[in-house]
């Protein structure tokens, strides 16, 4: 790879790795679903600065799709990271590709199952299982049920990758599905 896509790798990781600790940061000072509400009508305001939306788009995709892939997943990792750790959360939320390759075999005709594909995903649970470690089988209910969130919000994530797909079929571009979606989210929550 060249240095600039190592650039863009890196600098993606650490955004998307630090919101796991700012979320965290913030939930000292916020309820779990303030947090999820401030999170989202910020990429709402940025997001439609830099891409107003035509008054056609598909405002019912938009909702599922943010619902899938914003407040449903926002909002469980938010509540569960008041019961775990912000490391264990984002390790947990790791198993988003494991949880893809499940959904997309009982949903999709085209993403089935294979050999390969289920011994990825033994050593993919195996992986997620040395970073968490031992002391996760010692569970509290809180610690328990703030893993289960952000189990959820991982699934919820998986459930969005496939959604999502209809949006390339309707000729939605990336950057209206990613406006619409927290545009009609930020508006349910208001």
């Amino acid at each position: 790879m060249s240095a600039r896509v190592w650039f863009w790798l890196l600098s993606l990781s650490v955004l998307w790795g630090s919101s796991f600790f700012f979320a965290k940061v913030a939930l000292a000072a916020l309820a779990p679903f303030a947090v999820v509400f401030c999170r989202v009508a910020l990429a709402a305001v940025a997001l439609n600065l830099v891409n107003p939306l035509r008054r056609t788009a598909p405002w019912g995709a938009f909702f599922a799709m943010g619902a899938l892939n914003n407040a449903i997943p926002f909002a469980l990792i938010f509540w569960g990271q008041t019961h775990i750790a912000s490391g264990l959360a984002s390790i947990l939320n790791a198993t988003t590709p494991l949880f893809t390759v499940l959904v997309a075999h009982f949903l999709t005709r085209d993403e089935k199952m294979t050999p390969a594909k289920i011994v990825a995903l033994l050593l993919g649970i195996g992986g997620v299982a040395v970073l968490i470690g031992p002391t996760a089988f010692a569970l509290s209910p809180g610690n328990f049920w703030g893993q289960v969130a952000c189990l959820g919000a991982a699934l919820s994530y998986a459930l969005a990758g496939i959604y999502g797909r209809r949006f390339r079929v309707m000729g939605v571009t990336p950057l209206d599905a990613a406006a619409g979606q927290v545009t009609e989210i930020g508006r349910a929550h208001v």
